[in-house]
């Protein structure tokens, strides 16, 4: 019997109501290292990720936290770059480095069945890199001219400007790299910052995929030939934060034929209780294809392709930010039609039909991105990481589907106050 699907019928809304998240196995190697197993999926691939608190936020010097990230696979004491590279090209392995302002981690993808091959490459990478003299001297070279190209677009320039002016330019997430720091930083800075940040007692592995019993034993087999001592006295930065005075900021870049637009303030974290709420409004505004931005500037204005708003939640703070792209001379349009929409937020309720398609689609988002091992994956890292439990993620689709017209508008108008919000234009 055929099923006959009437594509006429409008399917029926179902409301996300509960979130089952796989709870980890969590134990530690005998030397100390903190380990979260994630046993699931259907297909025989397994992911190892090291993460540590050795992001941006974390380096003495410029550029050291990001060079140290990306040089850990360029050579150890067994291994050459290019033995290691030859290596995971031979049994279809995949390494990958992420690096953000707090976190720097790098992981391993592989088959299941080639994992006694290639996890004694990456337990190296992680225990004995050597950073070789000559691979620092060609990664200085190489990101110093993909950073002059760069200093060219609007863009770049604005993502690398906004954050000095949120938080100023000596706070650990201000910071900001200029041409002259590719040529500071040393092996010798490398191997502290390493040394300091990668092996202490906060560092942790995440494994997930399909796996057996004994990946536990593989893992102490093989992480206990390397005379591994986790330091407990890891250098904390001083996060505390001294007011920038600094609300406006305009750069100048000739024959530029678009203005980059970048409005918003320091905000809060994911600790906050109205962290969830501002989610919820901050989609509104402008997170997502239909929010008011969108609609107003792109499809009303047709003042630029694209443009959104933001919450970024580091582990020490966070800040809210308005981005976009337009013909330079819309940029006082632009502008005023930005704060036209906010203004609307803090003096008019949202309707009923529009809250719920952005709690529909809030909720929905979120189931979204734990399809799969591996996105579960970073769901249990995020909580893990900000020391949240299992729940938080029911917590949020509770609050999200619970929240009023009300609520959003008092938020409006507590957060997004206009002589509170700061003001970066790049371009003419």
């Amino acid at each position: 019997m055929n099923l006959v699907i009437n594509r006429n019928i409008q399917p029926d809304i179902k409301p996300i109501k509960a979130i089952d998240l796989m709870a980890s196995e969590n134990l530690r190697l005998d030397n100390g290292l903190q380990v979260y197993l994630l046993n699931l999926g259907t297909q025989d691939l397994v992911k190892i990720e090291l993460v540590c608190e050795a992001g941006l936020a974390y380096q003495s010097k410029t550029l050291i936290s990001s060079f140290t990230n990306k040089m850990l696979a360029e050579g150890t004491k067994s291994f050459s770059a290019y033995e290691i590279a030859e290596t995971f090209d031979r049994f279809g392995a995949y390494y990958s480095t992420n690096i953000d302002k707090d976190f720097a981690s790098v992981a391993l993808y592989c088959l299941t069945k080639y994992l006694d091959q290639v996890l004694p490459v990456f337990a190296e990478i992680i225990c004995e890199p050597i950073f070789p003299e000559n691979e620092l001297q060609i990664l200085a070279n190489k990101t110093k001219q993909e950073f002059i190209i760069n200093l060219k677009k609007v863009k770049s320039l604005a993502q690398l400007h906004f954050p000095p002016l949120i938080f100023g330019n000596k706070h650990p997430y201000g910071q900001m790299a200029e041409i002259d720091d590719f040529n500071k930083v040393t092996q010798e800075d490398i191997r502290f910052f390493y040394q300091n940040s990668y092996l202490n007692a906060d560092s942790k592995l995440f494994i997930s995929g399909k796996f057996d019993q004994e990946i536990l034993k593989k893992l102490n087999h093989t992480f206990s030939q390397f005379n591994i001592k986790l330091n407990s006295d890891a250098i904390m930065p001083d996060f505390s934060f001294v007011t920038n005075t600094e609300k406006y900021k305009q750069i100048k870049v000739k024959d530029a034929l678009q203005s980059a637009i970048w409005v918003g303030k320091k905000l809060f974290n994911k600790f906050h209780p109205d962290f969830i709420g501002m989610q919820v409004l901050n989609t509104a505004l402008g997170g997502y294809f239909g929010s008011r931005l969108m609609t107003n500037i792109r499809e009303d204005k047709g003042y630029t392709y694209g443009i959104g708003s933001s919450m970024v939640s580091h582990k020490q703070d966070g800040y809210l930010a308005i981005q976009t792209e337009v013909g330079s001379k819309h940029t006082d349009a632009t502008l005023t039609e930005i704060y036209h929409e906010i203004d609307k937020l803090q003096n008019e309720l949202i309707g009923v039909e529009e809250l719920e398609l952005i709690q529909n689609f809030t909720t929905g988002q979120l189931i979204r991105s734990m399809d799969g091992p591996f996105a579960v994956h970073e769901k249990l890292k995020a909580v893990v990481l900000y020391n949240f439990d299992m729940q938080y993620y029911q917590r949020y689709v509770d609050e999200v589907s619970a929240i009023s017209p009300e609520t959003l508008k008092r938020l409006a108008n507590e957060h997004l106050q206009k002589n509170s919000l700061s003001e970066l234009i790049v371009g003419k």
